[in-house]
């Protein structure tokens, strides 16, 4: 007999259930802040009205915490320090420790660089390696008419968000045998763009583990294809 009466109730009350459509709306701010490495080309001080191209690079998780040095263990200044030159502004930002990329807080970065340096808006790349190659997805699927291409190494996006991106130029890259973030996570992003009408390259490395970033960011022809990319004039 409980049950039934609990059930009387419940359709006794449902008439005056019926949904409302109602909006909110709040203004919310919030400060952001990150340290960060720069490193500039050579003959920036040389020419006060040249403007340059912008590399922004995202770590892993393994250079996360308050100790700059780390973002220079893996990626372009690794590369500059073994005497690369690279005619860009390179910036590696540091996520704090135990957290992840903060969307809010790379856009927040790259207005900060565009007021700070001669930079390029024509010509701004992101790029990163494991949960920074999930952070170059997210940014550019969060500012997707900001940046004029990206280079996720072994990380992973929302994919049901790729048709948004499809007209940046994209070279991804993930090794087949990477036990620490599927292939998969790389190949359902390559496949909804290309859904999506884009071109993306995608470099399988056979026999790869999580680490191919090391000979990625040692490619020539990488820096040679940022180079050549550039958005479309408006």
């Amino acid at each position: 007999m409980l049950g039934s009466a609990l059930l009387t109730v419940a359709m006794v009350g449902a008439p005056g259930q019926t949904p409302q459509d109602e909006t909110f709306s709040r203004k919310i701010t919030k400060t952001v802040s990150a340290g960060f490495r720069v490193a500039l080309p050579d003959g920036y001080d040389k020419n006060k009205r040249q403007k340059w191209p912008l590399m922004v690079f995202l770590h892993g998780s393994g250079e996360r915490g308050n100790d700059l040095k780390a973002v220079s263990v893996h990626g372009p200044l690794k590369e500059i320090a073994n005497g690369r030159k690279i005619p860009m502004i390179v910036v590696a930002p540091q996520c704090p420790a135990d957290k992840w990329w903060d969307i809010d807080m790379l856009g927040g970065l790259v207005d900060h660089l565009e007021r700070k340096y001669r930079v390029d808006k024509e010509r701004i790349y992101i790029t990163g390696l494991s949960m920074g190659g999930y952070g170059t997805w997210g940014l550019a699927e969060a500012f997707p008419n900001r940046f004029a291409a990206i280079a996720p190494v072994c990380g992973g996006g929302n994919f049901r968000l790729a048709n948004t991106i499809a007209h940046i130029p994209t070279w991804v890259t993930h090794g087949d045998a990477d036990g620490a973030v599927p292939i998969a996570e790389s190949q359902q992003m390559v496949d909804a763009l290309i859904r999506a009408g884009a071109k993306p390259r995608f470099d399988i490395i056979k026999g790869g583990g999580h680490d191919v970033w090391t000979d990625f960011y040692a490619k020539d022809e990488f820096y040679t294809w940022l180079l050549a990319q550039k958005l479309p004039k408006v």
